[in-house]
């Protein structure tokens, strides 16, 4: 009874606190601490008649400002989307040429079932998705720009204060960014959380973040369905990712993972130019696990494809009476409700459970046309409008994330929280595309 009385008293003073000052009661304490803090030194600092500002001090007057500090951020990561959109077309159209001629030279190697191996099954496949290597590797030097320069360190204070309203704080914004280029480094950069439950929760939302791998999708259908608008709508992909990441915390922090949050402390590093050398490390260094992918998963998921849609022999290649076609068929149905619940679309989602890549790959491998075509290819063949593309990619953004991902979770939290955050990121990703569909045909 002395306890409830206690939480009940406790409970009182915080909204007390709130109605007085308007803000919770974390906020209000360290406000508090600060000022006192602020004012011993007035009276024990000495300091010079003219304190002079360093570049850093004026330029974050603007960059972590309360109310310029997001909007700021905002704009920045989409000028960054801008930058890969404008830069990476023209490369995209080199390497689809390369592959283009490339399956041009292998379908003519005998015997016929090899030559379609080569050039419907490998290079229609992989070649799918290495034409995405320009937009890839340019997100990744912007990314790498903006993290030598130093603003990611200030992007993780400024969104420190939104954390902190659902339960956690703006280190769990750095694992967030990782995210970006991959969700492993991501789930495991969250270490650094000291409290347990900050901890496990910054895991469990970080598969939200789009990493790399999801990009070849979001180029594919942007450029064939939004063609005007391609750099907004993966823009809102991102941004979408990190809304549901951030609902997500907070009702795991209000119901499984109750409990106060850390604190959070973070020195601020100078600014300073990013040299070219440290910008392509970097750049290398996230844009290798997708080359190292193409050249293992990937390839060995197409020619596995391949294989399917070419069983039982004599089966017209990708038919739907091939051995791939009825696989589809049995799972297109749980897809049908969300608009895209075609077999050749439910096969690309399952192989994309190894890698998200995996689905342009199963995509090129099934349809088996040149690499620049896939786009067209889908919106002809399918029938889908821009709804049901959008539909799809918001699927593809936060279903399992790939299976190296949730081995990643098993290894910073237990098989149990894996095994969870396999279903429920799947179940969250086929309720939104479901929604969006729904709602979108009824408009």
């Amino acid at each position: 009874m002395a306890s409830v009385n206690v939480l009940n008293a406790r409970d009182e003073s915080l909204g007390h606190l709130k109605s007085m000052y308007g803000d919770d009661a974390e906020t209000v304490i360290a406000d508090a601490r600060y000022g006192f803090i602020s004012g011993l030194l007035k009276d024990v600092l000495k300091k010079p008649p003219i304190e002079r500002r360093t570049a850093s001090d004026k330029i974050d007057k603007v960059v972590v400002n309360r109310w310029l500090g997001i909007p700021l951020f905002l704009g920045i990561m989409y000028a960054a989307f801008q930058f890969v959109f404008a830069c990476s077309p023209p490369l995209m159209d080199l390497l689809d040429g390369a592959f283009g001629w490339l399956g041009e030279q292998a379908g003519g190697v005998s015997p016929a079932w090899l030559g379609s191996l080569l050039a419907d099954g490998i290079v229609g496949g992989v070649g799918s998705v290495l034409i995405f290597i320009p937009p890839i590797f340019l997100l990744f030097i912007a990314i790498a720009i903006l993290e030598d320069c130093g603003y990611l360190a200030r992007a993780a204070f400024v969104m420190d204060r939104a954390m902190h309203r659902v339960g956690l704080h703006g280190r769990s914004f750095i694992p967030m960014i990782l995210g970006f280029g991959c969700n492993i480094p991501g789930i495991m950069a969250c270490r650094t959380i000291e409290n347990p439950r900050d901890r496990l929760t910054t895991i469990l939302i970080n598969p939200f973040m789009s990493c790399g791998a999801r990009l070849p999708v979001f180029v594919l259908l942007a450029a064939a369905f939004f063609p005007a608008r391609q750099g907004l709508v993966v823009f809102s992909l991102y941004i979408i990712g990190i809304i549901v990441a951030i609902v997500m915390a907070l009702v795991f922090r209000r119901s499984l993972l109750k409990g106060p949050s850390g604190h959070f402390f973070m020195e601020l590093p100078p600014y300073r130019m990013p040299t070219v050398q440290g910008v392509l490390v970097h750049m290398w260094e996230r844009g290798r696990l997708f080359l190292i992918k193409a050249g293992t998963i990937i390839f060995g998921a197409v020619v596995v494809i391949w294989f399917l849609s070419s069983m039982p022999w004599g089966v017209e290649y990708a038919s739907a009476g091939s051995w791939m076609g009825q696989i589809g068929q049995a799972i297109a149905p749980i897809f049908a409700p969300a608009g895209f619940g075609q077999w050749q679309v439910a096969v690309a989602l399952v192989f994309g459970l190894l890698a998200k890549e995996v689905v342009v790959g199963a995509m090129g491998a099934v349809f088996a046309v040149e690499e620049g075509m896939l786009g067209g290819v889908i919106a002809s063949q399918l029938g889908w409008s821009p709804l049901v593309a959008f539909s799809f990619m918001l699927f593809v953004l936060l279903y399992f994330p790939c299976v190296a991902a949730i081995g990643a979770v098993r290894g910073e939290a237990g098989w149990k929280w894996a095994g969870f955050s396999a279903l429920y990121t799947t179940a969250i990703a086929w309720i939104v595309a479901v929604l969006v569909f729904q709602i979108g045909s009824l408009l």
